[in-house]
């Protein structure tokens, strides 16, 4: 069975790469968010048991993404994408609950070295 991933980013760009960027043999569902209101709604829904967050984004951003999926103790394992690569920006995802943080734009190599080390493919 597919597992359900979620790209919230508000960059169309950002979003097709890294979806371009998934390792090729990995069974996923893919469904799209343009910001964190729209990302906390997939996942709320259970379209995002995996997702890859952006934090800079209108709306709501992926701190406050983060935030809202502690506080509802929403099941979705969730990896930060960011070009924010502040140490500050990744001990706080981290503190949020974030799993792990990639520095945009995503390197294929290092996406699947990461889901590997969480045993997700």
């Amino acid at each position: 069975m597919a597992t359900p991933l979620l790209i919230c980013d508000d960059s169309m760009m950002a979003r097709k790469q890294v979806a371009r960027s998934l390792p090729a043999d990995w069974d996923v569902d893919i469904t799209f968010a343009t910001n964190g209101l729209e990302g906390i709604q997939a996942i709320r829904e259970g379209k995002g048991e995996m997702v890859f967050l952006d934090l800079t984004m209108p709306e709501m951003d992926g701190y406050q993404v983060l935030e809202a999926v502690k506080a509802e103790g929403l099941d979705a394992m969730v990896i930060v994408i960011s070009g924010d690569i502040q140490p500050d920006a990744q001990a706080r995802v981290t503190k949020l609950g974030a799993m792990d943080f990639i520095q945009k734009p995503v390197n294929p190599e290092k996406l699947a070295e990461t889901l590997r080390k969480f045993g997700l493919i």
